[in-house]
């Protein structure tokens, strides 16, 4: 990790003050560019990503910025319970977006979110929280309903209680009741359909309330044939369709 090291920011947290630390990639040049926030997944922390999101912002040369957000979703993390989507964790990656600004120069019109697992149920947090802030939003095999979800696996039942002590805290840090927020966001749910961690009915369930509320919210579901993961050429064709959407001619029959 220490190669990473001179990409190290700490930001100052606005709730509590605290320094919280953040990777932050440049892009190349002076101009404006877009910036890729990558969300950490549910036991892992800021680094869990730079494999799999460094190599596309160099390519397209974007920002990108890998915030920590109170660390792992995991009982050994003794900040576990301000983690997993508390407002908290939510406001340290608003924290972090807003530092950035005045580090580089960014296109404040073309901030993209991504996230899977752990980051996928952030994502839609964080996107609930401020919908007009992102340009698009990807979130892969997110957890949406996290008292569910205790129920459903019990190989991570005991961070859920670490984190959330009871079941209307769960309530409090699940995507599936922020529904009308998300509404208004650009946002891709993906899931692949033998996921065994996550149920695939997580995001189903969660795009069917978020039509139910609003059925022309530019919101889609993408159930591809897989696992528990995220596929970066998936999300990159989103986020990058977000930021050069074209008109379309309707198809009579």
């Amino acid at each position: 990790m220490t190669e990473y090291s001179r990409y190290e920011i700490t930001v100052r947290s606005s709730v509590d003050g605290s320094e919280e630390p953040s990777l932050f990639f440049p892009a190349e040049g002076s101009s404006p560019r877009p910036l890729l926030v990558g969300l950490h997944t549910w036991s892992y922390n800021r680094f869990n990503q730079i494999n799999n999101m460094l190599p596309y912002a160099r390519q397209h040369n974007f920002h990108l910025l890998l915030p920590e957000f109170r660390g792992s979703n995991t009982p050994g993390n003794e900040r576990c319970r301000q983690a997993c989507g508390s407002p908290i964790a939510v406001r340290d990656i608003l924290d972090a977006i807003e530092a950035v600004k005045g580090l580089a120069p960014v296109d404040e019109s073309s901030i993209l979110l991504l996230g899977a697992s752990g980051g996928g149920h952030m994502a839609l947090m964080t996107a609930a929280t401020a919908p007009r802030l992102f340009r698009a939003v990807g979130s892969f095999v997110p957890i949406t309903d996290l008292a569910a979800w205790y129920k459903e696996n019990s190989n991570y039942a005991g961070s859920v209680l670490a984190c959330c002590e009871t079941e209307e805290e769960m309530a409090r840090r699940s995507p599936i009741h922020l529904a009308e927020a998300l509404a208004g966001v650009r946002l891709k749910i993906f899931h692949g359909k033998s996921d065994p961690v996550v149920p695939y009915t997580h995001s189903v369930n969660m795009f069917l309330k978020i039509m139910e509320t609003d059925p022309g919210a530019g919101v889609y579901l993408d159930i591809f044939d897989g696992g528990h993961e995220m596929r970066m050429p998936m999300a990159m064709d989103w986020l990058l369709s977000q930021m050069s959407k074209k008109e379309t001619n309707s198809v009579t029959g």
